[in-house]
């Protein structure tokens, strides 16, 4: 018997991480009085779960992006850090709670985003309506933006988030067309775009985000931009992907500041009313400047009166 030599396992080699991916650490006094408030009304945050590389800068500035419906999703993403498998049941005290800690921090713009709940009837959408009322009634100051699932273009869900009301709604697309099976799995790309669609059928201010360096080409990152416009979406924002953990989707390339900039260019000519793009952004990031219609614009226009 002739004994075949072991083969060994592919070595993939990892791409160093450039020089403009640094960010700031978690210190200061109002960071830890964020970190006080989502421990005692024992909330979840995206900032935490998704481990965004702003959280030092958002949380050091008194401000931090909410996670409503558990901290367990039913999809499972090939580039999200959040945890896949069966949530828990639906708290239905935690709108209050939410809406009590948001008080408590004072913030004059609150972000909000959620697991998905696939399981649930609802696709928690009620939950979310009793959120937002919440916060609403508690805080009737303070500026919000919803970062929403898909709700599987299910009109009766969306519509709930609709009569809610908040100033912004956001539903990230992710990544282009041709990686979405790859990247969002459980997801579907016009899928996406049929949600955004009828959010602004119904009268609301709409927001998509896209990651860059998961192998995707400047022509495909475009056409996403131009499809986001034809489903008039009126804020983008474009960051770098970066790989929570070696089971992720592994990054392709770190993506230039310059190509950032571009972009940004890209989108404004595009007729986007607010053009987030850079390394280091994320949905939430400056999310308050992104309910202030034509501000983005504005800048950018005066920008470009000044060359």
């Amino acid at each position: 018997m002739i004994e075949l030599p072991m083969l060994e396992e592919p070595v993939i080699p990892t791409i160093k991480k450039p020089d403009w991916l640094r960010v700031k650490l978690p210190i200061g006094e109002d960071y830890r009085h964020v970190r006080n408030l989502v421990d005692t009304h024992k909330l979840h945050t995206i900032c935490e779960s998704g481990n965004c590389p702003n959280m030092g800068e958002c949380w050091g500035e008194g401000t931090a992006t909410f996670m409503i419906l558990g901290n367990i999703c039913t999809r499972s993403c090939g580039f999200c850090a959040v945890a896949t498998g069966r949530p828990e049941a639906v708290d239905w005290d935690e709108p209050q709670r939410v809406a009590e800690a948001i008080h408590l921090m004072k913030v004059k713009h609150a972000v909000v985003t959620s697991v998905d709940r696939d399981e649930i009837r609802d696709g928690g959408s009620i939950i979310w309506y009793n959120t937002i009322k919440a916060i609403k009634a508690l805080n009737p100051h303070t500026t919000l933006e919803t970062l929403i699932p898909d709700f599987k273009a299910e009109a009766e869900n969306i519509q709930r988030i609709i009569d809610a009301a908040p100033q912004v709604v956001s539903h990230n697309i992710e990544t282009v067309e041709r990686l979405t099976r790859q990247v969002r799995i459980q997801a579907k790309y016009w899928r996406s775009m049929e949600t955004l669609r009828i959010l602004k059928q119904g009268g609301m201010r709409t927001k998509s985000g896209i990651m860059l360096g998961l192998g995707e080409v400047k022509e495909e990152v475009v056409q996403t931009m131009q499809n986001l416009r034809d489903s008039k979406v009126d804020v983008i924002t474009i960051g770098q992907y970066l790989q929570p953990s070696k089971k992720h989707l592994q990054v392709q390339r770190f993506v230039h500041p310059d190509e950032f900039k571009e972009l940004r260019e890209i989108g404004y000519q595009m007729g986007f009313d607010y053009v987030e793009s850079g390394p280091l952004v994320r949905s939430s990031y400056h999310s308050d400047k992104h309910v202030i219609e034509g501000w983005g614009r504005n800048n950018w226009m005066q920008e470009k009166a000044m060359l």
